[in-house]
Parts: C-alpha cells; structure tokens; sequence
C-alpha cells in the first residue's frame, strides 16, 4: 500500500508519533528531496531506504512504483515539508494507486496554509485555496478571475516574489482589502502581518523577506 505522510514545516517537533512508525516499518520512503529528507529521518532514528520522488520524475516512476506496491511492497510518501500532494508532488501516484488497486492512506499532519489561515482572523468558514499563482503567463488573467471571489483566498508565494504580488493584489482587489501573511510557521521566527493590502506591502517594503509565504486575502465584500 501506499501511505502519503506529513512531514513538519518547520518545528520538528510537529512529527506525529504515527508518522515515525510508518516511516520506519515501509519498504521504501519516496522523498521529494532525499538530502533534505535525510535530515529528518535521521533526527528520528529512521534508517528505512529512500530514493528520489519529484516534479521532475514522477511521469517517468508512477507506474512502476504502482506496480511494486501491487506486487507487495509497502511505500511512504514525504516532501520536503508539509502534506504530499498540497503544491507538492502526489497526485499522479494516488491516482495510478486507485486504478490500480493499491490502497492508498493519508495520515493527518503539518500542512503551512491551515495555521495561516486560522489564525489570520479572517473568515474561516468557507476559503478556497489557491496555492501558487502563475508566475508570469496567464497571471493578469488568473487574478481577474479570482477578483469577484468572497470566500477568504489562501495564496502560497516565495520571499522573492511577495513584493509583486501584493502589488498586483493591491491592483486587483484595492488597496483597503484585508489580509495576512505568514512566514517562517512553526519556526523560531514566525511572523504573522495582519492589515490592508497597502499596508502589509508598506511593512514588507522595509524588510529583507525570508522563508516560505502563505499570503491569506480577504473575499470580496460587494
């Protein structure tokens, strides 16, 4: 079978004692990353054998994974960090899984855009997650379609890029619309920035911007 295993975000000790078991008792953990992996495994004592699993490959590796485990072997998932599958790599595999006749298991964990959201202080109930946004074609359409969107929006975007994208938020939805951005969660230096478009951006303007993003957007009102 397949297990699809969260992995921290951050704070290590976000590993849940299940995770560690699993990982230890699989044939084989399928690592986004295998070096950064690494760091982890070893933290927890974990010594079951990796092999590379990524964008990259994953057209290449799908079906003959899916045909090992069919065969009898039992396989983990991770990523570099947070839940497989959430802007990162698992899809294809789960899917060849399902068709397969593999079962498939996803154990609950870190994901970055559930504590971003959550303590953002915008409206929880009802959201739409967007993750990354195209960089560059099709992103002034992309953003017009999400302009009239009133569920509370959840954006993944890298330190490098943050400045632009509340530029072009500030563009499409207007300088007063609210929101939070999340950095470094679970980490020593956490910080959650809550305003307007314009002024996060103001803030953000000031500061060399590091570690990973989650940008939560107020829906539209009208």
């Amino acid at each position: 079978m397949l297990y699809i295993v969260p992995t921290p975000i951050g704070n290590l000790s976000d590993m849940t004692f299940r995770a560690v078991e699993i990982l230890k008792k699989v044939d084989l953990i399928l690592a986004e990353d295998t070096r950064t992996s690494g760091i982890l495994l070893k933290h927890f004592g974990i010594e079951t054998h990796t092999t590379s699993y990524h964008q990259h490959n994953e057209h290449r590796l799908v079906h003959s994974l899916t045909e090992r485990m069919a065969g009898g072997e039992n396989m983990a998932l991770i990523t570099d960090a947070g839940t497989p599958g959430i802007s990162d790599p698992a899809f294809l595999l789960v899917r060849e899984c399902i068709r397969g006749g593999v079962k498939v298991e996803c154990l609950p964990g870190a994901t970055a855009f559930v504590p971003a959201l959550v303590n953002s202080g915008l409206p929880s109930v009802r959201f739409c997650f967007e993750g990354f946004m195209p960089q560059k074609k099709g992103r002034m359409t992309y953003l017009q379609s999400v302009k009239e969107e009133n569920r509370t929006m959840i954006f993944y975007e890298s330190p490098n890029r943050l400045l632009k994208t509340l530029d072009d938020f500030i563009s499409t939805f207007g300088e007063d619309r609210q929101c939070s951005v999340s950095r470094e969660l679970t980490k020593i230096h956490e910080e959650n920035i809550r305003g307007t478009l314009k002024e996060v951006k103001e803030y953000f303007s000031q500061k060399v911007i590091k570690g990973e993003i989650v940008i939560v957007v107020e829906g539209n009102k009208a």
